[in-house]
């Protein structure tokens, strides 16, 4: 992959950084250290496995079935983050437009946020066969007879796009891939080509692997050094990227607020650490940080807000050397 001339400076790096990276990315220039670093706060709008109680998985077949309380939580983030004198990138799976009503996403377009696609129903975008693409589709197979995997998709796509068009008045702001992959679409370029053709420029697909993720598991138990040192450690390898085919990939950067509750099953105060040195190094290094979180998951565990708040107080705190931006933004950095 071709990395992009502002990546953040990697000499200081801890050892283990070396092995996220791969070898497949080259230590930045001074200047990219001295570059204002974009921080984004994005979020997901769909349903969540285990969330509110850990007993339900019916959302894997109705991701787009937003909740009130799912909504409600998306309309009062916004709104703080605007408050703070930013915006929230959200990501809609488009099944959710054919709810009778639509105001809360609208309101949200209105007051600057961003909404992007991703997809209509939650749709594996690297699947290979019928059976990949979706729970819903496995368990109705006859909702998609007779049509490829690659027409599938493309539908899936295309359709949200379409919906947010036609409900709201909006084009879609960017696209993400149902689940992060670690390589993003490295080696897809099938997949690449198919969003380049629906009109996305950027994309957001890829979640960086970390080392130490053996740490993570274990009801209630805190995350060891090691976890924490390599989510920090994973943020170099979570920088804007582009692909052979000239489409721009904005990483997520680790830890997602489903990795850190349902993979880790943590505890409040042990996200807000591992989120607080990870921002921060993006902060020291003028790099970007793209965090990932759902409402139907953060609204349950932090009803408080106080991830946002900690990612808005740390950009605050930065005295200019860092500022809350959609991904757009840093999209326009690049392009």
């Amino acid at each position: 992959m071709k990395l992009l001339p502002s990546l953040p400076n990697r000499r200081t790096f801890m050892a283990s950084s070396a092995a996220v990276l791969g070898g497949a990315a080259s230590c930045a220039s001074a200047q990219a250290d001295r570059q204002v670093a974009q921080i984004a706060i994005t979020l997901d709008l769909e349903m969540s496995r285990n969330f509110p109680t850990w007993e339900q998985t019916h959302w894997d077949y109705e991701k787009g079935n937003l909740n009130a309380a799912a909504k409600q939580y998306t309309l009062d983030a916004c709104q703080r983050v605007k408050q703070r004198g930013g915006r929230i990138h959200t990501f809609v799976v488009g099944q959710v437009l054919e709810h009778e009503s639509v105001d809360w996403l609208a309101t949200i377009a209105r007051e600057g946020h961003a909404i992007g696609n991703h997809t209509y129903d939650h749709v594996y975008m690297l699947a290979r066969t019928n059976d990949e693409i979706q729970f819903r589709f496995k368990r109705s197979p006859w909702l998609i007879a007779g049509r490829s995997v690659p027409d599938v998709l493309r539908e899936n796509v295309r359709l949200t796009s379409i919906a947010l068009h036609k409900r709201i008045g909006i084009e879609a702001n960017g696209f993400r891939t149902p689940g992060g992959f670690a390589s993003g679409l490295d080696g897809r370029e099938d997949v690449q080509q198919m969003l380049i053709e629906l009109g996305f420029r950027w994309i957001s697909c890829k979640y960086p692997a970390h080392a130490g993720i053996e740490s993570l598991f274990g009801t209630d138990r805190a995350p060891s050094n090691l976890a924490i040192d390599n989510i920090v450690a994973a943020q170099a390898a979570a920088q804007p990227y582009r692909y052979p085919t000239g489409l721009l990939e904005i990483p997520m950067s680790p830890i997602s607020d489903i990795g850190a509750f349902r993979t880790g099953r943590w505890q409040l105060n042990h996200f807000l650490d591992a989120i607080r040195l990870a921002v921060q190094w993006c902060i020291d290094h003028g790099a970007t940080f793209d965090f990932l979180a759902h409402p139907s998951c953060l609204g349950v565990v932090d009803p408080q807000f106080r991830t946002i708040d900690l990612i808005c107080d740390l950009v605050e705190r930065s005295a200019g050397k860092s500022q809350l931006v959609t991904l757009d933004k840093i999209a326009n950095r690049y392009l």
